[in-house]
């Protein structure tokens, strides 16, 4: 057992400067092999990788997964017209250059997300102080975006950083003006709204003339028909008239002074002023006309 003891203490000790000569890159990590306190290699494909022990080489790993930065509090950012917006964004971003990243901020990923905050507020300034409020919250959200986009991935590069996207979340006015805000919309709201009264009255009108107008132009042409078949038809009936006129005109001047006694007595107390020997009443004793009517 006393000469085994010696054998074992060997054996872990052989182990374990083994298993110090090994280390496994994984699929979301880089890796930075030191020698000396230099970086002497930069490892980015994940598996199984040596070393010598310590103190002549280690191993640094550093997180290449695409990361975001949220901000806590939104950003109180001044437009061109002196009025304050809370801009609230977020970045995704992720190490590009692991050697890089190690040297600016060493594997300290807090001071990383620190600096690109600062950049991104700074990128923000520069790209809201120039714009008018409708053109930060509509017009021009997307060029905004891409324009930070563009300022920070070129100064977070040399840092060994892609920033991959920025977007704006929200963009929302600061207490102190956002009532003044609402009370302007209400009255551009109010003034729409009144125009567009205005347009439907006015086209309510228009439509009440116009059927008007093809009211009356349908009441002329429906006369103007009715005159004609009205005229027509007394010259259908004159012509009747005529034509039995011709075949006895006695009976035909027998016919008419009925109706003309009919239309002239049709009431109680119709009265004539007349003289009885007149040719109105020759028909009235006789009926073939030729008798004088007696008083």
């Amino acid at each position: 057992m006393q000469r085994l003891f010696p054998v074992l203490v060997g054996l872990v000790i052989v182990l374990a400067v083994l298993s110090s000569c090994v280390f496994i890159v994984r699929e979301r990590d880089a890796a930075l092999l030191f020698a000396l306190g230099e970086v002497r290699e930069t490892i980015t494909e994940p598996g199984l990788n040596f070393k010598l022990p310590p103190p002549f080489q280690n191993v640094v790993f550093l997180d290449k997964r695409l990361q975001t930065i949220e901000s806590n509090d939104p950003e109180r950012i001044q437009t061109a017209e002196k009025k304050n917006l809370l801009i609230d964004s977020y970045v995704k971003w992720r190490i590009e250059d692991p050697r890089l990243f190690y040297v600016t901020f060493g594997a300290n990923g807090r001071a990383a997300v620190e600096r690109l905050q600062a950049q991104i507020r700074d990128a923000l300034n520069a790209a809201v102080n120039i714009r008018t409020v409708k053109e930060v919250i509509a017009d021009e959200r997307d060029t905004i975006m891409r324009e930070v986009l563009n300022n920070v991935a070129a100064r977070a590069k040399p840092l060994g950083v892609q920033v991959v996207d920025v977007r704006l979340r929200r963009i929302d006015f600061v207490p102190e003006i956002s009532e003044s805000v609402y009370r302007r919309m209400e009255a551009e709201r109010k003034q729409e709204a009144n125009r567009l009264r205005a347009s439907g009255s006015a086209d309510s009108e228009r439509i009440r003339a116009q059927a008007d107008r093809e009211r009356q132009e349908r009441l002329a042409t429906a006369y103007a028909e009715s005159q004609t078949i009205m005229g027509r038809g007394d010259a259908e009936a004159a012509a009747i008239y005529a034509q039995a006129y011709g075949k006895n005109p006695e009976f035909y001047s027998f016919y008419k002074s009925l109706e003309g006694y009919r239309a002239a007595f049709s009431g109680a107390n119709d009265a004539l002023v007349i003289s009885p020997d007149s040719d109105f009443f020759r028909f009235w004793g006789s009926a073939q006309g030729n008798a004088p009517a007696s008083r």
